[in-house]
């Protein structure tokens, strides 16, 4: 049983139907891996019932795939654990590695497992990954990695590596030093090509330059970019591009198991 703690919820609240956006999954496969990350860091799931306006805290404990059921703790109050029975739509919403996850249900009730009593509702048919006040952010595949092709104020073009990439810009790792680049530094026409989604030209500024040292003992110097003025459409791309890339994740690390 869970108990709750002051501001237990805070950071919890349920996202409008605009916050979706493209970060809506809805592969089975996908959603079940998210939903035994959620279980097996033991996050707090806050479950909203009666238009909102109620909620008890939980936690995954239990998922069947096969019979698409997922087993959550009863709640600590005794008398919202019988009311939410009677929801015809709860909203569920916890995290996974600091990204905000919600799904929904249409029914919940009790059950026993393990010889005691639980929840058990649905496998949601989808889930939305929320990530507030900075963009969604993964980094990208050591195979065959992005490249971003930066022109240079002396029309030379340097290639990058992209180590993550965002909505919001990338982060890449420096060429030699003969190339200098330094915060507040702006570029034209930066061209990256996504894999199967297409062609990505922006401008970018330079937000931060810094040092990282590789496992190796090397050093290397890396710049987080932002992206000035990004289109609709440019945008929409690097989201279908994060999407594919964590697809594509997930469903190695589920073939392994």
């Amino acid at each position: 049983m869970v108990n709750p703690t002051p501001n237990s919820s805070q950071g919890l609240s349920v996202a409008d139907e605009g916050d979706a956006g493209s970060f809506t999954v809805s592969w089975k496969k996908e959603i079940v891996y998210i939903l035994r990350a959620v279980m097996e860091k033991t996050e707090l799931v806050s479950a909203y019932f009666n238009r909102g306006e109620s909620f008890i805290l939980t936690s995954i404990i239990d998922i069947d795939p096969d019979e698409e059921l997922v087993f959550l703790d009863l709640g600590a109050n005794e008398a919202l654990n019988e009311k939410i029975l009677d929801s015809g739509k709860i909203i569920f919403v916890t995290a996974q590695e600091k990204v905000k996850v919600q799904f929904v249900t249409n029914w919940i009730e009790k059950t026993r497992l393990e010889g005691r009593d639980v929840f058990r509702t649905e496998i949601p048919k989808s889930l939305i990954k929320l990530q507030r006040r900075e963009y969604y952010r993964v980094t990208t595949p050591v195979v065959n990695p992005l490249k971003c092709i930066v022109l240079m104020d002396d029309k030379c073009k340097i290639e990058m590596v992209v180590a993550d990439i965002s909505i919001g810009g990338v982060g890449v790792v420096l060429p030699p030093a003969d190339a200098a680049v330094e915060p507040g530094m702006i570029f034209n026409g930066c061209n990256l090509v996504l894999p199967e989604i297409g062609n990505i030209v922006a401008t970018m500024e330079i937000r931060n330059v810094f040092e990282v040292t590789l496992r190796n003992g090397l050093k290397t110097k890396r710049a987080g970019c932002q992206f000035i003025n990004l289109s609709a459409n440019m945008q929409s791309m690097i989201q279908r591009y994060i999407i594919k890339v964590e697809r594509d994740r997930r469903a190695m690390d589920l073939d392994r198991e």
